[in-house]
């Protein structure tokens, strides 16, 4: 049986465009929903001229309320009756009460090499600290701040004159690759790490 997927994004949307293009032909998947929290989000528009339907709710409009946030949130996406959902560069921090309504669907990008660097910039950390390799890592979602387990990882070298911007592109390069295996992976029920 296909299994529905909906995809949440805040910004550009190139993991989800990423993401949708995969799930074609003989792949276990297809997106139902792209949805952000952004109004203005560029990755509305690519998800609608890929057909795929398209929801807003805007965090803004739930100042100090992060309970009705994410009541409303799950309502939407429920709606579209969803087997996983793919966090694809969502830049809201989930409580338990969305965590839990999902718990063992729900998968997340994250641009480093977990379990180093949970949170934000991780590339400018990851040049400070000197490292020899960055990447990206997939992983499911748990109540832990980017601490579930791993599913997937890909590696790229830190050259000596990279910045942070120079190193996120690298890393993007290999999101939009890590990210659609993993998740036809786990559209088939495997758990196991897969190294690109």
């Amino acid at each position: 049986m296909t299994k529905r997927v909906a995809i949440l994004i805040s910004g550009g949307g190139s993991n989800m465009v990423k993401l949708v293009d995969s799930m074609v032909g003989d792949h276990p998947a297809r997106p139902c929903l792209v949805l952000s929290n952004v109004a203005g989000a560029g990755g509305l528009a690519r998800a609608q001229a890929l057909g795929v339907p398209t929801e807003v709710v805007d965090h803004r409009d739930f100042k100090g309320d992060r309970e009705g946030f994410e009541k409303t949130l799950i309502s939407r996406i429920d709606g579209h009756a969803p087997d996983i959902i793919a966090l694809a560069g969502f830049m809201r921090i989930l409580t338990p009460l969305f965590i839990d309504h999902f718990a063992g669907r729900m998968l997340n990008i994250h641009p480093s090499l977990l379990p180093k660097y949970r949170g934000l910039n991780t590339h400018a950390r990851a040049i400070e600290a000197r490292d020899a390799e960055a990447g990206c890592t997939v992983h499911e979602v748990t109540a832990e701040l980017d601490g579930g387990p791993i599913l997937g990882q890909a590696r790229v070298p830190v050259l000596p004159d990279d910045t942070p911007d120079s190193l996120a592109a690298r890393v993007l390069e290999q999101e939009h690759r890590l990210y659609p295996a993993v998740l036809r992976r786990f559209a088939q029920g495997e758990r196991g790490l897969l190294q690109l």
